[in-house]
């Protein structure tokens, strides 16, 4: 079993797509955050889940599709980070993910 750490970045992130939704829909903006959790709790038993990013194939990167959002996370060990939360819609760039993608 494999410890989950997230990082500020992707909580910040995931804080600013729940005030989006909330606003017109704040039970959807909930269930939105409780489902990411609940999904991303599951790495910790299977971390290698997720897929590889098709954006970044070579990379260590994967990723879960937790609709409307991506899940950006590495393994590291016996600790996978959660690096970065990503609306579907919007393009991934590799400032997202921090310095060490290649």
């Amino acid at each position: 079993m494999v410890e989950i750490v997230w990082t500020e970045p992707a909580l910040n992130e995931l804080d600013a797509i729940a005030d989006y939704i909330a606003v017109d829909n704040p039970s959807a903006a909930h269930r939105l955050v409780q489902r990411i959790f609940f999904i991303v709790e599951q790495l910790a038993s299977f971390p290698k889940s997720g897929s590889r990013v098709p954006e970044l194939p070579k990379s260590a990167y994967r990723h879960l599709v937790v609709r409307p959002c991506r899940v950006f996370y590495r393994i590291d060990g016996d600790r996978v980070f959660i690096v970065f939360v990503l609306r579907n819609e919007r393009l991934l760039m590799k400032r997202f993910l921090g310095k060490s993608v290649p």
